[in-house]
């Protein structure tokens, strides 16, 4: 009898059913909204923080931007030299060669009058000081220009990594229908510049452009915005591999009407500087000079 009952004893009892049970089972306690884990809410977490916390009133931070470059500017935030790379060998054939895919040919190069001619400007500079508390070098990929940066920056200890190709800003301006002519054909073009900056030389149909002096301002603008953002307190050696860049670029400067750039071109291998921060101080103080001794004058501070 006790074997009996010790073993019904052993024997688990099975578990009630709930709803016979429900009657006599204490309620569940009430469910708490626990905040989540998920790795997606933990990662916003910061964020949503941080906008809570911040001041409401609180103004953003101004913005350190120079604002659009516009010419002519108010003040540089850079010296500039400007460098008219040497005779080429198509100059030096007496043959106009504007066409951009014929820009790094070996013609396109410094012819050997050009090499001396550039040696001379590189030589210039570093009577100057242009490059004593280094320089940036900012040549147009056209050959001879490169070639004029280089010979630049090994007269005045300039490191290479310091010359900056410039791939289109810079081009030679695209002369259409004169490609391939004379040297002696340029004073047609000017005389067209002359008459009004927007009137194009005739077109050609071999892919040369034919740029109006306004399209070219358009351009070098264009690349004064860029190094005026990106560099301050800088010297910089842009180096051309024609004249109407840079003389473009010059009566952009000081304002100068357009139709007057007879007033400021430049020779094979010339070099101007702009070093005073306040064009319109220099404009108004020699504006009693002939533009180009009032263009001598901006290398004096």
């Amino acid at each position: 009898m006790q074997t009996t009952a010790r073993s019904a004893a052993s024997v688990p009892t099975a578990p009630s059913s709930p709803l016979s049970s429900s009657s006599s089972a204490p309620p569940p306690p009430p469910r708490v909204a626990f905040p989540s884990h998920r790795r997606r809410d933990v990662l916003l977490l910061p964020a949503g923080l941080s906008l809570l916390l911040a001041p409401s009133a609180a103004a953003p931070a101004p913005a350190s931007a120079r604002g659009l470059f516009r010419m002519p500017p108010q003040r540089l935030a850079n010296r500039y030299f400007l460098v008219r790379a040497g005779e080429s060998v198509y100059e030096g054939q007496g043959l106009l060669r504007t066409n951009p895919v014929a820009k790094t040919s070996v013609d396109n190069g410094l012819s050997p009058v050009g090499l001396r001619q550039t040696a001379r400007a590189a030589l210039e500079l570093q009577r100057l000081g242009a490059c004593e508390d280094d320089c940036w070098i900012w040549p147009s990929i056209t050959q001879r220009a490169y070639q004029a940066a280089e010979i630049i920056a090994a007269a005045n200890g300039v490191n290479r990594s310091r010359i900056v190709p410039e791939y289109s800003f810079l081009d030679a301006r695209g002369l259409g229908a004169f490609e391939g002519k004379s040297l002696d054909t340029l004073p047609e073009v000017y005389a067209s510049d002359n008459i009004s900056p927007d009137l194009k030389p005739p077109p050609i149909s071999d892919g040369t452009p034919n740029e109006s002096v306004e399209d070219v301002f358009v351009r070098v603008t264009q690349l004064m915005s860029i190094l005026e953002t990106q560099y301050s307190g800088e010297t910089v050696v842009i180096v051309s591999p024609d004249s109407d860049n840079l003389s473009i670029l010059q009566a952009g400067l000081i304002g100068l009407d357009l139709r007057r750039l007879k007033l400021v071109n430049l020779l094979p291998w010339s070099k101007f500087i702009f070093t005073l921060q306040d064009l319109s101080l220099v404009i108004g103080k020699y504006s009693g000079l002939p533009l180009w001794g009032l263009l001598r004058n901006f290398s004096y501070s």
